[in-house]
């Protein structure tokens, strides 16, 4: 089994490290480089190209990888070209294929607000008719598709014919638990958007300035511009972490952070919290009351120490690597 897994993401990176300790060929291909310097399987670098150029290496690679692989795993609702033409061709010439939303490219507003989130933001870019384009275009060809938590699942859950919930993949050994000192008393909190808007970032800083001028002793850093490799080394040198505010899940920052052993602080849509696994160890706090949330947090070194190591444990059973990767090859195996 050659699985193709493209167009870009972290996640497809430890997902077909994942993979192959299954057995499964599988390799990650991303088409530009990126600012955070993730390090896929492989880079056709288009971004330093011309559009003329890019579009002719595209082509070439496209007609090149449909005899070598079996499977093609389509990241954030992109395909090899723009107009999706690839799927006719990849559908035609026997390939399966399987597409992998991951938030913005299938978030819809007007459906988000009628789960009662009053808190949502999308990226302006993917507009309703964009993605219920995309989507439409995609389930024509796949009948698969894959979200990692049940906050994207709606979004879809009546598009396409099946619709997996999978967590995203960690290799746990990969991250050396630090936890807390109790008898620290200057904990530091960390913050690492990847879009402040979407994040409520505004509301985390107003947060923390307003337990600055109380005299509440931590320290804060916001993680922003910073590598891969420079961001997990912050949230393993963290006491708290804080991921989002307003999407209603959580997500990758906060997977890594547990598995660092720190406590995480993150909002949970209400209709969704019942539907994660027993044990589910993340502080939930939303821009109304992360002030006080966070207070008590700072406040309270022993329910630190007791959140990071739920949290490695929480991290070692839903999302390790032999987990998560058994659960991928399932799908593969029904495509």
């Amino acid at each position: 089994m050659k699985v193709l897994h493209i167009p870009y993401g972290s996640p497809m990176i430890e997902l077909c490290r994942a993979l192959r300790t299954k057995g499964v060929d599988a390799t990650s291909c991303h088409f530009d480089e990126n600012k955070f310097n993730f390090k896929p399987d492989m880079c056709l670098k288009l971004n330093l190209l011309s559009r003329q150029e890019r579009e002719r290496k595209i082509k070439d690679f496209f007609e090149k990888v449909i005899h070598e692989y079996d499977i093609f795993h389509f990241h954030f609702g992109e395909t090899f070209f723009h107009d999706k033409r690839d799927l006719d061709l990849l559908k035609n010439a026997g390939k399966k294929m399987v597409v992998h939303h991951h938030g913005s490219d299938i978030r819809l507003l007007s459906v988000a607000k009628g789960y009662n989130n009053p808190f949502i933001r999308v990226k302006p870019e993917w507009t309703e008719e964009r993605i219920s384009k995309n989507i439409s275009l995609l389930s024509n060809y796949i009948d698969h598709a894959i979200v990692q938590d049940y906050e994207l699942e709606g979004y879809i859950s009546n598009s396409y014919k099946y619709t997996h919930v999978v967590p995203h993949t960690i290799d746990v050994n990969q991250f050396k638990p630090q936890y807390l000192d109790i008898g620290s008393s200057n904990p530091l909190i960390v913050h690492a958007p990847t879009s402040r808007n979407l994040k409520g970032t505004e509301f985390i800083l107003k947060a923390v300035n307003e337990l600055k001028r109380s005299g509440l002793p931590f320290q804060f850093k916001l993680i922003e511009g910073q590598s891969y490799e420079e961001t997990k080394l912050l949230l393993a040198q963290s006491d708290i972490v804080i991921d989002q505010l307003r999407i209603g899940s959580y997500g990758y920052i906060s997977s890594e952070a547990m598995a660092f052993g720190k406590p995480v602080i993150c909002y949970i849509r209400e209709d969704l919290v019942n539907k994660y696994p027993a044990g589910f160890p993340v502080v939930n706090a939303n821009p109304t009351n992360i002030t006080n949330v966070l207070k008590n947090l700072i406040q309270n070194p022993q329910k630190q120490k007791e959140l990071g190591i739920k949290g490695r444990q929480y991290v070692e059973t839903n999302h390790h690597i032999p987990v998560v990767a058994e659960r991928y090859i399932k799908i593969y195996n029904n495509l």
